[in-house]
């Protein structure tokens, strides 16, 4: 017994080992802090826990205690829960019997509720069973006695219309024929029986019979031979076309047919090919003969047409669709004759009468199938018949400037007539298009022609650059054509214009434009400083003359204007034409040829200010800065060239106040162009001594403060100079004193110097440092020794990005400089 005990007590320990799921179970619905009650306790370190020490074994016997009370507690606990568990077994198995006799009690009430039902349901269907038949049996009276008072009305109304039909009394067989029809229609399923069926046959019989009978009637009333109308109107005709409204709407679309071809059979032969009256110049004649036609018509026949068949209207389509036709034949046969004025006085009338139409009728027949030539639906882009005719559109001569940011919508058109008959002139219009070439060629030789002869714009600072004039003429004849244009057509001709508008512009700019811009003359020579000290203020230096200022500053505001109302030609072109042609209406290339105008402009004055200032920069370099004693105010050169700024500058800036961007643009192209030429000609100032260093810093800070000034020099109301013209200056102009304060720092010893260098510049060139040493005047034997040193202590680049970058990150702050030029100042006064 002994030896199995410990076997025991490891069988116990191994029962008492739950799975991980089933301790988790009991974790979640018996959460508790207890370390005893954890799975993984650790007798051990429970004890440890409770004794840590050896001064607390003192109260060992109270543990104990209290665990022996825990212990018997869940001994009680266990054994009250398994005491508990004794007659579980017994009390569920007589639980369960119960529920099974409760069940098979529930089953037998609802099988004889089941059994109850059916009885129910079939007593109700035996009672109810005569009353269906009874039901059945009136429906089926019913449709009994309907079907045969149908019957009764259909023979009736079949022999009634035959009868009818040989007596020709339309009248009453309009209103029998769609009874019958109506009637006819609950036989449908009954067509299988042989007397429906022959019912059915007499019906159409009667239908084609009438049909043949009214063509005959009107064919006699109103004969298609001959010119002359024998019959007319009368009350067994408009029953006629009553009887035809129910019958196959092919013997409708055949009376429509004939009547219009004889009522428009006249026509034909007064206007032959062959005939005067025929030709463009007497179009007129054609539409006053269609009024009173028109007038005739209602006169004698409009009460024997029904309304809704709008006679009139479709008599007035066709006549437009047979004179579109004859126009074109006529005008293919005799086209060498046409002329532009002929051409737009026919056109001008046809769209006259085409308005007309469309204020008299709906144009509710253009949709019909009657009509045997469909007119083209109108563009949804534009409506010529609008406002053009009364001028109103001709009132907006220069598209506002304003409008460009305005969205353009298509106008929708109001005139269903529109180009019924005048299309036929959209083959013609070659010679519309070939007429405008020839006045737009005519009218930019004559522009040319005043130009040279009135000579350029007479400065006018107190306006502004004025526009040449010719440029409102231009775009005025521009509005002029494409309005007329479309309302002539509003498909290829559109585009064959807007070619024609692109030549011209292209040759406005080149002709007008850039062929009076002023043209630059190379001229060699320099200024000494003796020159530059004689130089009075007000003389002349700049090459060009304030009248030829002015003309840049006008071509340049009129190419502005140019590329302006340009984007807004080719707006207003892609209203006026189809959609489907939008695309190909593209200025961009003219707005660029505009751009370039301007570009050249701005680069011309800049071109000319940069050369006064040349001299000046010439006689800088040239100075012997290495014999300079002492440091004055400054030097000439730079009193030279502040001289030209204010002399240009203002000019240039009165001329272009209505475009102000375009003088910003001159700003910054000047200082990118003079900063960098200023900069080399410091180079050529060699050697330099330390005064003379002090001197041209002086002189870079004065020039670099007039720069600064530049947009609103000369001027009485001081404008803060736009962020990206200071930018630039204080950018460039920095550089240049960074590179004298280099030349001024010692160059012993050469390690200071050298790290001097890199931090001023940021220039990793050795082109650069070469010139800084040639600047001081260094030896070439100290040159090489500097510029292995250079080599060297150049800070390697980071990687992926840029040395250069990299090192202008250490460059000074403008605001640093200026208190470095301040300091600089008061030593030369202390000097002094």
């Amino acid at each position: 017994m002994e030896e199995d005990e410990p076997e025991l007590e490891a069988g116990l320990e191994a029962a008492l080992e739950l799975a991980p799921a089933v301790q988790a179970a009991i974790e979640q619905v018996f959460p508790s802090q207890d370390p005893l009650d954890r799975a993984d306790f650790n007798a051990v370190e429970y004890i440890n826990a409770l004794f840590p020490t050896e001064q607390s074994l003192a109260n060992i016997d109270e543990v104990v205690n209290k665990i022996r009370l825990k212990i018997r507690r869940l001994d009680d606990n266990i054994r009250t829960v398994v005491r508990g568990q004794t007659n579980v077994g017994q009390d569920g198995r007589q639980a369960l019997e119960e529920a099974q006799k409760a069940i098979q009690q529930l089953f037998g009430k609802i099988k004889d509720i089941k059994d109850k039902a059916e009885k129910s349901e079939q007593m109700v269907k035996e009672i109810t069973r005569d009353i269906k038949q009874l039901d059945h049996a009136k429906r089926h009276l019913t449709t009994s006695i309907t079907t045969l008072n149908h019957l009764h009305m259909l023979a009736g109304g079949v022999d009634s219309l035959e009868a009818m039909t040989r007596r020709r009394q339309y009248g009453e067989v309009a209103n029998l024929l769609q009874g019958v029809v109506n009637v006819l229609e609950h036989f449908n399923k009954y067509m299988g029986i042989p007397q429906i069926r022959q019912l059915s046959e007499r019906v159409k019989a009667a239908q084609n019979e009438l049909g043949q009978q009214i063509l005959a009637d009107f064919e006699e009333a109103f004969p298609s031979q001959g010119t002359k109308r024998t019959g007319g109107p009368s009350n067994v005709l408009r029953d006629a076309c009553l009887v035809a409204n129910v019958l196959d709407p092919r013997i409708k679309q055949e009376i429509i047919k004939k009547f219009i071809k004889q009522h428009l059979s006249e026509y034909l032969v007064l206007f032959q090919e062959n005939q005067d009256v025929a030709w463009l110049d007497k179009i007129d004649r054609r539409y006053a003969w269609i009024k009173r036609q028109l007038v005739d018509y209602e006169e004698k026949y409009g009460r024997m047409f029904p309304a809704e068949w709008c006679m009139t209207e479709r008599i007035a389509v066709e006549f437009c669709h047979v004179t579109r036709a004859e126009l074109s034949k006529i005008m293919r046969t005799r086209a060498k004759e046409i002329e532009v004025k002929l051409l737009l006085f026919a056109i001008q009338r046809t769209t006259n009468f085409e308005g007309l139409l469309a204020k008299r009728f709906s144009g509710c027949t253009l949709t019909d199938g009657t009509v045997q030539k469909k007119p083209e639906v109108p563009p949804p882009s534009t409506n010529p018949f609008l406002e053009d005719e009364t001028g109103a559109e001709a009132d907006e001569i220069v598209m506002e400037k304003s409008d460009t940011d305005k969205p353009k919508k298509p106008k929708v058109p109001d005139n269903p007539f529109h180009g019924i008959v005048s299309k036929c002139f959209e083959p013609h219009l070659y010679v519309y298009i070939e007429s405008q070439d020839k006045n737009l060629g005519e009218l930019i030789d004559r522009f040319v022609a005043d130009f040279k002869a009135q000579g350029p714009p007479k400065p006018n600072v107190d306006e502004g650059g004025a526009v040449l004039p010719s440029c409102a003429d231009l775009f005025v004849y521009y509005k002029k054509c494409m309005v007329q244009c479309s309302q002539l057509s509003t498909g290829e001709p559109m585009i064959a214009l807007t070619t024609i508008f692109q030549k011209y512009l292209r040759e406005y700019a080149w002709k007008i434009l850039s062929g009076n811009l002023p043209k630059t003359t190379s001229s060699s020579g320099g200024l000494t400083i003796t020159s530059l000290l004689k130089e009075k203020e007000g003389s002349e230096v700049a090459k060009f003359t304030l009248e030829e200022l002015c003309l840049i500053c006008s071509i340049l505001s009129t190419a502005e204007y140019c590329l302006a109302t340009t984007q807004q030609l080719e707006e207003k072109l892609k209203e006026k034409v189809d959609a489907s042609l939008m695309e190909r209406i593209n200025l961009t290339g003219e707005m660029d040829t505009f751009s370039v105008v301007i570009s050249n402009s701005i680069q011309l004055l800049v071109q000319d200010l940069d050369a006064a200032c040349d001299p000046a920069l010439t006689a800088m370099s040239k100075m012997q800065w290495q014999n300079v004693e002492h440091v004055g105010d400054q030097s000439p050169y730079v009193t030279s060239v502040i001289l030209h700024i204010k002399q240009n500058v203002p000019i240039i800036r009165d001329n272009l106040a209505s475009t102000r961007k375009y003088f910003t643009q001159f700003c910054i192209k000047f200082a990118n162009s003079f900063i960098p030429k200023f900069i080399n000609h410091l180079f050529k100032c060699k050697p330099i001594s330390m005064v003379g260093a002090e001197q041209l810093l002086l002189d870079t800070h004065s020039l670099k403060m007039v720069l600064l000034d530049l947009p609103s020099i000369g001027s009485q109301v001081v404008r803060k100079a736009p962020a990206s013209y200071t930018k630039i200056v204080v950018k460039g102009m920095t550089r240049a004193e960074m590179i004298l304060k280099v030349v001024m720092a010692p160059h012993e010893p050469p390690v200071v110097f050298v790290d001097n260098y890199i931090k001023l510049l940021a220039d990793c060139s050795t082109d650069t440092f070469q010139k800084i040493l040639d600047m001081k005047g260094l030896k070439r034997s100290e040159q090489s020794s500097m510029l292995d040193l250079f080599r060297l202590r150049l800070p390697a680049p980071p990687p992926g990005g840029d040395s250069a970058g990299s090192l202008s990150l250490s460059a000074p702050t403008p605001e640093q400089e200026s208190s470095r030029i301040r300091k600089l100042e008061k030593l030369i006064k202390k000097r002094l």
